[in-house]
């Protein structure tokens, strides 16, 4: 269920394009359960099934893995793969009028300086600083042809939704994880039963916030302090200048803090890492990538590596 209030903030194009993902993840949902084979509640339904293939930090099955399964149409012939940050990659861009709205106190926000408010007051609450959370944003959410910010983003390999790309099942985590934003918006709502945990009825409500943008901005700041404090504890030294705070926040958001502990203490198995990056660049471009540097662990290195210097640049939107 989306929230009536959630809509009436958003313009028509985007509060069509929310209904759409929203629609989209119901229908993935249930897709998923009939193909497993019914949606009872036993040790071995659907339902059991889906939640052992789920991990906190890994992709949520989707209606384009369930097209994947079902068929075995030859990748050659395929749509091009999505960006990383969800957006389709057509072979010509439609022409589009660069926005002129006002940067904020923030550096280079350019047409994204609406949100530079939420970006700063986030930052003075969370301590985690303000271009750094820009950057990380900047890095996740699907952008406008002008480079605008896209609340309605939602990557169509996984669940991953709003500005933070957030999946749906790290997403209700966070709600339950006491301290943070959307554990403070879950409380006041009613949406947690008594011993903390979201109530079935409440989760579509909860995923919903996901494109809100002041609640995506709070909810990617407390993963970001999670995710240093954690790398911190497990030994990784992390400098205190901004770069690195952004790039370290970056790895935990983007893989996930058990991952990154391994990425940075060694990497991570060929397995999990052909896993990430089938699902980033698409399983062609993988292949090819393994092919050239060959191992899947160092081809996810490289790239992950490679994008992170090119897209967290937190000194783009220092004051």
């Amino acid at each position: 269920m989306i929230v009536s209030a959630d809509l009436a903030r958003l313009a028509p194009k985007e509060r069509a394009a929310m209904i759409y993902a929203e629609a989209h993840g119901n229908v993935a949902n249930r897709l998923w359960r009939a193909a497993l084979g019914g949606d009872t509640d036993g040790d071995g339904s659907a339902d059991a099934i889906a939640r052992r293939l789920r991990t906190t930090d890994a992709p949520d099955l989707d209606i384009d893995a369930l097209v994947s399964l079902l068929t075995s149409q030859d990748t050659a012939t395929a749509a091009p793969p999505a960006a990383v940050d969800g957006t389709a990659a057509p072979a010509d861009r439609v022409p589009c009028v660069v926005d002129t709205t006002e940067p904020g106190r923030l550096g280079g926000l350019g047409p994204n300086g609406r949100f530079g408010d939420a970006l700063e007051a986030t930052a003075r609450r969370t301590g985690i600083p303000a271009a750094a959370l820009a950057a990380i944003v900047d890095a996740e959410a699907a952008k406008g042809c002008d480079g605008s910010w896209k609340t309605t983003s939602r990557n169509p390999r996984s669940s991953a939704a709003g500005l933070g790309q957030f999946l749906g099942s790290t997403w209700q985590s966070e709600a339950e994880r006491a301290g943070t934003w959307l554990h403070g918006i879950a409380l006041g709502q009613g949406w947690l039963s008594a011993d903390g945990h979201v109530l079935p009825g409440a989760r579509s409500a909860l995923l919903a916030l996901r494109y809100d943008a002041a609640t995506a901005i709070n909810a990617t700041a407390d993963y970001a302090h999670r995710s240093v404090t954690l790398l911190k504890k497990a030994g990784i030294a992390i400098g205190e200048d901004v770069t690195t705070v952004a790039r370290a926040a970056y790895l935990g958001h983007h893989l996930g803090t058990a991952d990154a502990v391994r990425f940075l203490k060694g990497g991570l198995g060929s397995g999990r890492a052909r896993l990430l990056l089938d699902s980033q660049v698409g399983s062609a471009a993988a292949s090819r990538r393994i092919a050239s540097t060959g191992d899947a662990a160092s081809a996810h290195r490289s790239w992950l590596l490679d994008y992170i210097d090119r897209h967290v640049t937190p000194g783009r939107f220092a004051a």
